[in-house]
């Protein structure tokens, strides 16, 4: 918070006001015919500076000022077209940039954010625009908006809203994290997230919002999931850590999963071990024991 300096030298307001000299009253006037001011003192003269004149000036002062900081991204450009004179002037009163802060950033992505900004320090505050640093931060992979905001005197502020981190898609021997609209994210490194479902498979990072979710709701196959598999552009096979799978149909996934759920409640299937469960086929359910298993 910026220091507050109270306090400074004042002239008393108590001392009595000079006076004129007794018999001076009247010897101060120039002469009726005495020459007219010339040239340049002559127009000094005829200047308004009336009590009225200076604050109508300091007024429009003023709302220049506040015309330009209302532009927000214009700025630059208005700035631009009325010189460097007004960068300077602004600087000099100390509207200049001192402090940037982002708001909303992961560890992984605050680096790269930085970067984005390019804004100076000591750059006059009504010349940054907005908008250009606002697109240069959503040009950054992780973000998905962004919003900035100047924070007079000297503060602006740089608010992010990240894609959120849905799974890891694995296609074509490359790992990938996805977002919930299957949009990779561009610098996220797959190997920082190993708590995030694998999905696998062409099509896979386009499927995967529609069953996670419906995984999730059920905790005991969703930690014994080790990856989800696309077939075919149509379907999933779930593969569980310890080697079983699960075949789900093509549709009416979620009707298949709570078949599943009820038998599992039922007959606690999922700790008995099996090789394959099939749920192609509606209102079936096929299950392979595994090797060795009656």
């Amino acid at each position: 918070m910026p220091a507050v300096v109270r306090g400074g030298r004042r002239q008393s307001s108590n001392q009595p006001a000079k006076r004129g000299a007794p018999g001076s009253r009247g010897r101060g006037r120039a002469p009726r015919n005495a020459p007219a001011t010339p040239g340049k003192m002559a127009a000094i003269g005829r200047l308004d500076l009336s009590p009225r004149a200076v604050v109508v000036s300091i007024a429009a002062g003023v709302l220049v000022l506040a015309g330009l900081l209302a532009t927000g991204a214009r700025a630059e450009r208005i700035s631009a077209s009325i010189g460097q004179g007004v960068d300077g002037l602004v600087a000099g009163m100390g509207l200049k940039l001192e402090k940037v802060f982002i708001e909303g950033e992961s560890p992984e992505a605050t680096a790269a954010i930085q970067r984005a900004v390019q804004v100076p320090a000591g750059q006059a505050m009504t010349s940054i625009d907005l908008d250009a640093v606002r697109e240069r931060v959503e040009q950054v992979g992780w973000v998905k908006s962004a919003r900035v905001v100047r924070l007079l005197p000297d503060t602006l502020i740089v608010a992010v809203t990240e894609h959120d981190r849905l799974a890891v898609w694995q296609t074509a021997g490359k790992a990938w994290v996805i977002d919930g609209q299957g949009q990779v994210i561009q610098g996220a490194d797959a190997g920082r997230y190993p708590n995030l479902p694998l999905v696998v498979g062409k099509g896979a990072e386009q499927a995967a919002a529609e069953i996670l979710p419906l995984l999730a709701q059920r905790p005991r196959l969703m930690s014994r999931t080790e990856a989800l598999v696309r077939v075919d552009e149509r379907r999933w096979d779930l593969r569980l850590k310890d080697g079983s799978l699960i075949q789900l149909p093509a549709s009416d996934q979620e009707a298949a999963l709570i078949q599943l759920d009820a038998l599992d409640q039922r007959e606690r299937l999922l700790e008995l071990g099996f090789a394959r469960i099939d749920l192609r086929t509606p209102e079936q359910v096929a299950v392979r024991p595994s090797a060795g298993d009656a």
